[in-house]
């Protein structure tokens, strides 16, 4: 693993390669060692790679930090979360932006239960502490982890509620795992990896500074089903948040507040705008997500039968889709192991055929 890890930390590291030029990279490759043994002549093919991104993936100076963070991982017994693996967060892998690798200090299967995010402002009132509380006791017959960013306020008071609870709850930081931020929320820290963990996109060395906090939120995001903010100003974090996950066809909810509530502007707005639904209780989110009741028997989840006529190729790509759907294109094809030019014109066929349907972000599933 050390010497795989080593390439995918310096794929993160290249200037200019973002998020989604990295899965192109990835797609049309194969593996993030294939992208810095690839002639510069077909990189510069790869959509999105231009000179200056070919020219800066050969430029291996990215391999002194990425060494440098592999002993790092190493020493401190961080799980690294790259993109293809299988614990890789499934909800991540639908948003076109998601990181490409994550760390994990903890212990979590990230895609064996819901996952609710509960946001909002570091100024929490007494109300919204409380129905921070309320609202995630409501949410443990569920079977649900908890996931917020370890801020002061309203995300403290979910992660603690979680917990309280005995629920797993998950903390996304803005920085590298050899620091916590803020420096009161150490022990706090160390109590949530016994309940789930502390996961971030950051490498070590990397302070919480203002512009990873947005970065921070959209893994906020894209980790759960829907994000819930509880108290939030005019403009925030928790809106940002809400945003990013309204982006990510993930439904919002907000906790509406007397009008001249200082922070409860925020989720009103986003109730008056129908950029949220409002919320009472985690009945709701039951509801609106179509949640089966805890109090229901399990249902048997019947795969429909596939009778129109396929070829070899359009099986391989059921067969993928059986086992890992709802899936976004650039992965299916990294599953497949073929390029994206390929994959893509097949899903077109399986569409007409009625087999396949795509949804937004390239995300394609069974009819």
């Amino acid at each position: 693993m050390p010497n795989q890890l080593l390439y995918q930390i310096a794929l993160t590291l290249i200037p200019g390669i973002g998020d989604i030029n990295a899965k192109a990279l990835l797609a049309y490759c194969g593996s993030a060692e294939s992208v810095f043994k690839e002639k510069k002549s077909h990189l510069l093919k790869i959509p999105g790679i231009g000179s200056v991104a070919a020219k800066n993936i050969f430029n291996h100076s990215v391999f002194k930090g990425a060494e440098a963070e592999v002993e790092f991982v190493l020493k401190k017994k961080i799980q690294p979360l790259f993109f293809t693996d299988e614990n890789y967060p499934e909800r991540l892998k639908h948003c076109e932006d998601g990181p490409l690798l994550l760390f994990f200090r903890g212990k979590m299967d990230f895609n064996a239960s819901h996952f609710i995010s509960v946001v909002g402002t570091r100024s929490a009132t007494d109300f919204g502490k409380a129905f921070t509380e309320k609202v995630v006791k409501q949410l443990k017959p569920y079977n649900t982890c908890i996931v917020s960013g370890l801020a002061y306020g309203i995300d403290v008071s979910a992660h603690k509620s979680a917990m309280k609870n005995n629920m797993a709850t998950v903390a996304v930081v803005a920085h590298g795992l050899d620091r916590i931020y803020p420096a009161v929320h150490a022990n706090i820290a160390k109590e949530i990896e016994e309940y789930g963990g502390i996961l971030t996109e950051f490498t070590s060395g990397n302070k919480p500074d203002r512009e990873n906090f947005p970065k921070r939120n959209r893994i906020v995001a894209g980790l759960s089903e829907a994000t819930v903010v509880v108290e939030a100003a005019k403009k925030g974090g928790a809106l940002i948040t809400a945003e990013l996950a309204s982006s990510y066809n993930r439904d919002v909810f907000a906790v509406p507040g007397r009008l001249t509530d200082k922070y409860s502007e925020g989720c009103n707005h986003l109730i008056k705008t129908n950029q949220a639904s409002l919320i009472q209780s985690a009945k709701d989110i039951e509801y609106l997500l179509g949640w089966q009741s805890p109090k229901e028997a399990k249902r048997k989840v019947v795969q429909k039968p596939i009778f129109v006529d396929l070829d070899v190729h359009e099986i391989k790509i059921v067969e993928v889709l059986r086992a890992n759907q709802p899936i976004q294109l650039d992965l299916l094809g990294m599953k497949l192991n073929w390029p994206v030019s390929k994959v893509f014109p097949l899903l077109t066929l399986l569409e007409l055929k009625g087999v396949v349907r795509g949804k937004p972000g390239r995300v394609f599933e069974l009819m």
